[in-house]
């Protein structure tokens, strides 16, 4: 086993989806009702839980995470840390803004890590950690969606919502027990690669097109048709015989990206009418560098 390449995959990973998994928690928990204080009890759990390990992916990732991941804004933007202040601030639902600044510290060095089995030894219970906190988060967001599709609950959240945030709790499991079980991450082709977030990326536009407010009609314009380009993208990625669409599917998220950004910022300044959180519109375009990368790798 290449076992500096398991480690710093492994950290990789935690330092992406951990993020998205705490954030996920939170939306969770931002959109139940006073009817459901047990569901918000447990999403703030698995909010902290993530932030727990979170904290500790970081710790152990100096000097050892690639540049091309620290400078790909999949991990931290400059929208970050305000975004938190202001999602904090809106829902009452405290988040670690220490994480953040830890993040903005990471430095790249060549990597010579002195303590490499130890390191190893505690990406290996932080691996196993994430697995076990996953199975439940997933576990817990399958019965939040049945109980909205049975009638049985109300939450700001679209069905849709949840189950975009299933797959994605999902697929960090599936590469975190990849890493366990082999050492390494298969190199699966990059045409499932582009089927999957080719469909995250067409679900974002149709989730910021319904949170805007009516009168944004240029905005929900451009995410409309943001949408059908992604749905087009993702029928010819589930064509059988038809090859990656890396370039197209490169072009289109560099411009959805711009899209976001300029997104995250309206929102922050107040200038978007919507019910878009703001660490909602930060959260969607690091999905959106992170895919950004994956295409130029």
């Amino acid at each position: 086993m290449d076992t500096h390449n398991f480690i710093e995959k492994s950290l990789e990973l935690h330092l992406f989806f951990g993020r998205i998994m705490k954030e996920h928690s939170l939306f969770l928990r931002a959109g139940f009702t006073p009817a459901n204080t047990s569901f918000s009890k447990r999403a703030e759990f698995f909010k902290r839980e993530f932030e727990r390990l979170l904290n500790q992916a970081i710790s152990l990732s100096k000097g050892i995470i690639s540049p091309k991941v620290l400078c790909s804004g999949e991990l931290v933007t400059e929208f970050t840390a305000k975004a938190e202040q202001q999602t904090e601030r809106f829902t009452g639902i405290p988040i670690d803004k220490n994480i953040t600044v830890r993040e903005e510290r990471l430095i790249s060095m060549c990597s010579q890590c002195k303590s490499c089995m130890d390191n190893f030894r505690q990406v290996k219970f932080l691996n196993r950690k994430a697995i076990s906190l996953l199975n439940g988060l997933i576990s817990f967001k399958e019965e939040v969606l049945r109980n909205v599709l049975h009638c049985n609950m109300f939450t700001m959240n679209y069905p849709l919502l949840i189950e975009h945030i299933i797959r994605e709790a999902k697929l960090y499991r599936e590469y975190v027990q990849i890493l366990e079980k082999s050492g390494k991450l298969s190199c699966e082709s990059m045409k499932e690669t582009e089927c999957f977030w080719n469909q995250i990326m067409m679900e974002h536009a149709l989730f910021i097109r319904g949170l805007l407010d009516p009168s944004e009609k240029e905005l929900f314009q451009s995410a409309d048709s943001f949408a059908k380009d992604y749905s087009s993208l993702l029928e010819s990625c589930n064509n059988a015989h038809s090859k990656t669409l890396t370039p197209d599917s490169l072009e289109e998220t560099i411009k959805f990206r711009d899209f976001k950004s300029a997104g995250a910022k309206g929102i922050q300044e107040c200038k978007i009418r919507s019910v878009i959180l703001p660490l909602l519109a930060d959260h969607v375009l690091r999905e959106a560098n992170h895919y950004i990368r994956l295409l130029k790798n």
